[in-house]
């Protein structure tokens, strides 16, 4: 079983709080808009970091991070994209990525609202965990956490971190 921290749209801003929460993960995937490399350098020294750019991050982050990262955390096939949309409102390029080889975890960011939706047509679940920096026209800051174990997501959890 791993333990995972999902976060994205961090935009340059992270605290205590989410530190915290990034201890007690085996993993931590960001989901981009990272927004400064020292958030990156902040996460890697906690945990194993994966994840993607986003739409505001710099060359020196897309030199590290893909734009789509398509990985196996055990037996679990994940896709990430920032700019991913959702079920029946895919971008052009997850819409691709999907029907060449769909996941079981789509993971998305850039749109600052969480959602976690089951998408029967590709047998996928979709994550966006909603953003946990201050930039942005969202309220409250969120991310998801959960449980990989074998080929199945389970104890899904959405932490509010609070206003922004």
């Amino acid at each position: 079983m791993t333990k995972v921290l999902l976060l994205s749209d961090s935009h340059s801003y992270i605290d205590d709080r989410i530190l915290e929460y990034a201890r007690q993960a085996d993993e931590i995937w960001h989901c981009g808009d990272f927004g400064s490399f020292e958030i990156i350098e902040q996460l890697e020294k906690i945990k194993p970091l994966k994840g993607v750019y986003g739409n505001i991050d710099n060359a020196k982050i897309r030199s590290e991070f893909p734009e789509v990262n398509r990985f196996f955390c055990e037996n679990l096939e994940v896709l990430m994209i920032h700019i991913g949309g959702y079920p029946g409102k895919y971008t052009p390029l997850a819409k691709k990525e999907i029907t060449e080889k769909a996941p079981k975890l789509f993971i998305s960011g850039h749109s600052h609202i969480l959602k976690a939706m089951f998408e029967s047509k590709n047998n996928l679940l979709h994550l966006n965990p909603g953003a946990c920096g201050k930039q942005g026209w969202h309220k409250t800051r969120t991310m998801m956490r959960f449980v990989v174990d074998h080929d199945e997501v389970k104890d899904l959890e959405i932490i509010e971190l609070g206003p922004k």
